[in-house]
């Protein structure tokens, strides 16, 4: 059994024509290591338990049997039925939909036999497919798509949660008439607009409104007081600078609406002038001077692109602290742009969304379809907290030679002749590719497993307390699993398989490589994979590797030496 998608691994793999409740599952849309969503069809009458108005088409986010959440569906149902509550609250709702969520109950199919799926709305498109095609040039009706994104970060602070992952990706646009139909290449982006939602929007052939939602809520987090508790793993260029280098405590990392408030800065700076409002031509760049700007070291430099008015709302997102964004909230925003557009609440999306003329000149056609196209491909994983569906770079698309394959995947960036094992490969590389600190490398992941269990996916030792492929101990190991890899109560309990640790490696690396000081001596791969064995801040403390851990860089740093490619073709 295997889904479509030319030769693309999912990490649920579910045939067409599945069913699963009253839904039938048709094409797949994305996988990635949290899950793998597919199109899906109204089949027959909802169970008792369904809300009365399902759509004729939904997402399903099926989550792997593998995660521990088989069965355990009740933290997804409150959270399904919070969002159905918020929803019926809502004149305009702005939050991507959950309808229910649902275990399969298939004891002869152990692949698919209690596996959670989460029944979505299904989107259009997402802001960054359009921001892609457009390359730096401003979105010519930015305003009002702000507006909307605006009244949806309202909406889930009023309710007392924090997004915590905004960003272009997890902001969608949602079909109207064409019955949540994806824009192929050959459809054109064009007029829309109006509506009892006051939110028209982007139109395709033969469509009715479009209006926003955010979606992907895997980081998001319930307030308690002013602060919320979520897991340690963000954007960083979207990510405010007092949690580049804050404390992870026993539940997390503390988050508040204000690191909301700074994403949408940088979204709103992003969609106006079509540049991110730090400088630098890497993510390492633009974090470095988020930091700088912080502790005032540089001041902030926003485009002369940007509209009469913005200028003033997005430097207010993007003040140094936390407390200075506190004096704007989302829902002081929302009055504030409705303002510039001379209405008290959010504006529509006027009549067209990609057009010409602009800056006296006409905006190509070809950048229409090339939205169109962007659209259809990067829609697939926006808002479900899934990468796009993809080959990641190893496939030659063609399925049933995967397994063949599989011992060259990737060789541009991890030798294949080195010893690692073709079962790793791709885990492997994905976890570093999940991660934009360019630290984080294929062959440093590889070289951290080998010094930590020579690649040993059972290694057990109690006395430390640390286990699989990782060596991961399960206190820390739980603060870089994605949520539906949490445990409801205590600690994960081992063995962790190699698909469970090897993404943690990654996210936990990602976080801690920003946490270095940018002077210290040494390989920066070694200093990372030092401070995963020990900690950031003993790392920073001795200026380099400490020495009780020379021994183990040593040994890390000769893997990396062998594990890099020295050509494209090993």
């Amino acid at each position: 059994m295997s889904g479509s998608g030319g030769g693309t691994s999912f990490a649920v793999q579910v045939p067409k024509g599945y069913r699963v409740g009253c839904w039938e599952v048709r094409e797949p849309l994305a996988s990635g290591a949290f899950g793998s969503v597919y199109a899906a069809r109204r089949r027959g009458s909802p169970g008792a338990d369904a809300p009365s108005d399902l759509p004729e088409s939904a997402a399903l986010k099926f989550l792997p049997t593998g995660t521990r959440t088989p069965r355990q569906l009740r933290h997804l149902e409150d959270l399904a039925h919070r969002e159905l509550e918020l929803h019926r609250r809502l004149r305009r709702p702005r939050l991507i939909r959950m309808y229910e969520a649902l275990t399969v109950d298939d004891p002869g199919n152990p692949g698919l036999d209690g596996a959670t799926v989460l029944v979505l709305e299904r989107a259009e498109c997402s802001l960054d497919a359009l921001l892609a095609a457009s390359g730096e040039c401003p979105l010519p009706d930015g305003p009002a798509l702000l507006a909307q994104i605006c009244e949806g970060l309202a909406q889930l602070h009023g309710a007392g949660w924090v997004h915590g992952d905004l960003k272009p990706g997890n902001v969608l646009l949602m079909p109207g008439g064409s019955g949540g139909r994806v824009p192929s290449r050959g459809d054109s982006l064009s007029a829309g607009g109006g509506g009892g939602d006051g939110g028209g929007g982007l139109r395709g052939t033969g469509a009715g409104e479009r209006s926003v939602r955010l979606g992907d809520f895997n980081l998001a987090a319930e307030l308690e007081g002013t602060h919320a508790y979520a897991p340690a793993f963000s954007t960083p260029d979207y990510t405010p600078p007092e949690l580049l280098w804050s404390d992870i405590g026993e539940r997390g990392q503390q988050i508040r609406t204000t690191a909301d408030i700074w994403a949408f800065g940088v979204v709103a700076h992003l969609v106006l002038a079509g540049t991110l409002p730090m400088p630098g031509a890497t993510v390492a760049a633009r974090r470095d001077a988020t930091v700088r700007y912080a502790r005032g070291a540089e001041d902030l430099r926003l485009s002369p692109e940007l509209p009469d008015g913005w200028r003033e709302i997005i430097g207010d997102c993007l003040a140094r602290t936390h407390q200075e964004r506190a004096a704007h909230t989302s829902d002081d925003l929302l009055r504030r742009i409705g303002k510039l557009a001379g209405t008290g609440r959010s504006p529509r999306l006027p009549r067209r969304l990609v057009r010409g003329p602009r800056r006296g000149g006409r905006r190509p056609r070809s950048l229409v379809l090339a939205v169109a196209a962007t659209a259809t491909a990067a829609v697939a994983g926006a808002g479900y907290g899934l990468g796009v569906l993809g080959d990641g770079g190893g496939s030659n698309g063609d399925g049933a030679s995967e397994k063949a394959t599989s011992a060259t995947y990737g060789r541009e960036v991890l030798r294949t002749d080195a010893g690692v094992p073709t079962a790793y490969r791709k885990l492997i590389i994905e976890a570093a590719h999940a991660c934009t600190q360019a630290e984080v490398t294929p062959p440093l992941i590889a070289a951290l497993l080998k010094a930590e269990s020579n690649f040993d996916p059972d290694l057990s030792d109690p006395g430390k307390d640390e286990y699989g492929i990782a060596r991961w101990t399960p206190r820390v190991l739980k603060y870089y699993l994605p949520p539906s890899q949490v445990p409801e109560t205590g600690d994960p309990k081992p063995p962790f398989p190699p698909e469970v640790s090897i993404p943690a490696v990654g996210r936990y690396l990602c976080v801690i490589a920003p946490r270095l000081d940018a002077d210290l001596k040494g390989n920066r791969e070694v200093l990372v994979a030092a401070a995963y064995r020990t900690s950031f801040r003993k790392v920073n403390e001795a200026g380099g590797v400490p020495a009780a851990y020379r021994d183990y860089a040593a040994r890390v740093e000769r893997h990396l030496e062998q594990y890099t490619p020295r050509t494209p073709a090993q």
